[in-house]
Parts: structure tokens; C-alpha cells; sequence
């Protein structure tokens, strides 16, 4: 057992981040700059600020948790796995990790300048100070400018491990500073063995529910293992059959929508509950539930985070639904073109041939810049409803 076992079909990354955790015990053990000065770094040397980039799923966060995992191990060779750092930076809980996670629908400059206080700080217990940014192209535009000043001059023992979708998604001032780690999608076959062998799933579901997630390990995951998702998923499966006409297209939207919110509020009704208790019995509330003078401020604070979050999952809900309904019509075009590609959907290969010959590769292609349109408007605060409507109208039968 080694810290690199999650990382499914990545081999050439594990590769590339052991050189450097190797040149990284001579960048630590003096207590100067790590090779490239904040800089970006090339070949096997230790830098100071890293980007993890690849597709939803393809493990961004679980390399950068190996990674820091491996920089702190005290056995060699390092990232064994089963040391106390290990153990420990995998948990979340080591004194010298920290891992960023934005709940809500941005990161503001003020967080980011307390992050950057805080990662100025010496190692307490390890041999690096390391910040791990989940999600950093949340980042807003003052936030990523406060980001860049620490990146460009960081301390000799404090490393940035960024991740993000795509380096574009990041400014160039700061991509140019950090070594790229670039993830690719895992292929079905290693998903698929890792659900087997790890989840003790049996094959033929670990198989439907790799190609289903395309290879996005921790949705392949769930939907192999909880029965709930998958109900989930093939309700929006049934969504194209649905469509005969405005009336079911338009029912069809509202009930895509509600399913989005009422897994926002089962994700984040509990966690908001007790965050809010925590707070008032932080700020001194009193046996009867009064609460002191000055602290409106701090729980209406929380109360707006907690509402962004609550978006969040919401938007993440509905975008999993469209890039689902997408993989059904990017198997009906892949039919109708005769392309050699395997189907993502392969139990609905009957009802996929009969909407392959029901229509033509246009009226496809026409569906499928639909639901991306959807996509970018849900991503620019459009009315979730309004927008959804507007696509299951322009999926149903005859358009």
C-alpha cells in the first residue's frame, strides 16, 4: 500500500511527482528555496507552487492529497502509506496540511488574504508547509491576485497545490509560476477493476457504472454502490422518451429542477444546523437562546454561505443530470455516424438504435448544443427552471 493507490490510470503523474518528492529532500533538508524560486519548475525538481489540472473525476484533489501526503512522510521511500504523516494528511487532520474546499459559488479576496497569513507560517510538525486549493478557479478576481503576491515570493517551506479543471481556467500570471500536473480520464477497464477489487463490486454493475460516470472515479463509485443514485440517474435517462410534447417537456423540467433541490437540501440541511449551533454557542448564546449584542453580523455571514453552498450543490445536481442526458445523445450520434467508439450507455443500446434511426445526426448535434446552452446559463445564474424548461423543449420528439 503506497499513498498513490487511488490514483486510477495515472501512471506517467505518480512518475513525475515521486521525482520530485525525491528532490524534494534536498530542497527541505537545508531550509532554502525549492528548485525554480516560486517559479515553475521542470524535469524531477521541487517547486513551490503546483497546478493539478484534468477532467471532473479524474482525481485532481487525490493527486494533490498523495502528493502532500508523500512530502510529509517520514519513511523512505516516501508516500508509504501507513505512517503517522500519512495517515494523517489522508484523514485531513496533519497540523502542516491544509485543505481548501469552497463550499459556496466563489472564494473572496478576504478569505484568500487569511489563507496567505496562515501559509507564511513554518511547519509545526512536518517537513513543508503545504496549502492544498480544491476547486481554485473559484478563486475570484482580487482573490487570485492575492493568491499570485504569495506564489510569486513564497516561503522557503510552504508549498501551493492548486487544482483546477484546466489551466486556462486560472490566471497566466499564476499558471506561469507553477509546475502543470495534468490528469487524464481513467480508462473504463481501470475504473472498473478498482470498483471490483476495492468496492467488491461485481463486475457487471462496477462496468455500467464506470462507463456511466466516464470515468469519474468517485461518481462511478456511488453509482455502483448506492442504489439511490442510480434511480437518480435513470430518471434522467428516461427524460428523451419523455419528451412527446410542450406539456410532459415542460413537467419533465420541473421535475429535474426539484430533484436538484431536494438533494441540495438533504446535502447541506444538516451541516447547516449544526455550523449554525457551533456559532451562537462560539459568539456566548445564552440557556434561553439569546444571543449577545454584535453577533448579527456573524451568523448573517454564515447564513449567506450557507445559502451559496446550498446553490452550489444544487447547480453540481442539475449539471450531472445534463452531462448525463448528453452522454445519451452522444451515443445516438455515435450510431448514426457509424463510429467505431463504445457506448457510454450500453443498457440502453435498443432504445439508442431506435432514437438513432428515429432521427438524423443534425437533429442530434442540435440537442446536444442545447444542453451544453443550458449549461452556460445555469453557470451564469440564469433561473434554473427557466433554463431547464427551455432545454427539455428543445429535446422533445419532433424538434
Amino acid at each position: 500500500m503506497s499513498v498513490w493507490d487511488d490514483l486510477v490510470g495515472q501512471d506517467p503523474v505518480i512518475a513525475q511527482l515521486r521525482s520530485a518528492v525525491a528532490a524534494s529532500d534536498g530542497s527541505s533538508s537545508g531550509g532554502g528555496r525549492a528548485a525554480g524560486g516560486g517559479r515553475a519548475a521542470g524535469g524531477g525538481k521541487m517547486a513551490h507552487a503546483w497546478l493539478f489540472t484534468g477532467p471532473p473525476g479524474s482525481g485532481r484533489s487525490a493527486a494533490a492529497r498523495a502528493f502532500a501526503a508523500a512530502l510529509q512522510c517520514a519513511e523512505t521511500p516516501r508516500g508509504c502509506g501507513h505512517c503517522a504523516s500519512c495517515h494523517q494528511v489522508l484523514q485531513g487532520t496533519h497540523a502542516d496540511v491544509e485543505i481548501i474546499r469552497p463550499s459556496g459559488l466563489s472564494y473572496g479576496v478576504k478569505e484568500t488574504r487569511e489563507l496567505v497569513l496562515r501559509a507564511s507560517s513554518s511547519p509545526s510538525v512536518g517537513r513543508w508547509q503545504v496549502v492544498l486549493f480544491e476547486d481554485a478557479d473559484r478563486a475570484t478576481e482580487a482573490a487570485a491576485n492575492a493568491l499570485l503576491k504569495a506564489i510569486e515570493e513564497p516561503p522557503p517551506r510552504t508549498v501551493w497545490l492548486l487544482c483546477t479543471p484546466s489551466p486556462e481556467d486560472m490566471l497566466m500570471t499564476i499558471r506561469s509560476r507553477c509546475r502543470v500536473v495534468t490528469l487524464r480520464t481513467p480508462p473504463v477497464a481501470a475504473v472498473t477493476d478498482v470498483l471490483v477489487l476495492r468496492d467488491g463490486v461485481d463486475p457487471v454493475t462496477a462496468e455500467i457504472a464506470a462507463r456511466a460516470a466516464q470515468g469519474h472515479i468517485s461518481r462511478a463509485r456511488r453509482l455502483a454502490t448506492d442504489a439511490d443514485a442510480r434511480r437518480r440517474r435513470a430518471e434522467v435517462m428516461a427524460i428523451p422518451r419523455r419528451l412527446t410534447g410542450v406539456g410532459p417537456a415542460v413537467m419533465a423540467a420541473e421535475a429535474l429542477v426539484k430533484a436538484a433541490e431536494a438533494e441540495a437540501k438533504a446535502t447541506t440541511e444538516e451541516l447547516n444546523e449544526a455550523e449554525t449551533a457551533a456559532l451562537r454557542q462560539a459568539l456566548g448564546e445564552s440557556v434561553k437562546g439569546r444571543m449577545p449584542r454584535g453577533t448579527a453580523g456573524a451568523l448573517k455571514e454564515l447564513e449567506d454561505k450557507q445559502k451559496s453552498r446550498a446553490t452550489r450543490v444544487k447547480r453540481d445536481s442539475l449539471d450531472r443530470a445534463l452531462l448525463d442526458l448528453a452522454s445519451y445523445y452522444r451515443d445516438v450520434l455515435t450510431l448514426q455516424m457509424g463510429a467505431s467508439s463504445d457506448l457510454v450507455n450500453t443498457e440502453l443500446d435498443p432504445e439508442l438504435r431506435a432514437t438513432a434511426g428515429n432521427g438524423t445526426p443534425e437533429s442530434t448535434l442540435r440537442r446536444l448544443d442545447a444542453i451544453m446552452a443550458c449549461r452556460e446559463r445555469l453557470d451564469a445564474n440564469v433561473n434554473p427552471l427557466l433554463a431547464v424548461e427551455s432545454l427539455t423543449l428543445a429535446l422533445r420528439t419532433g424538434n
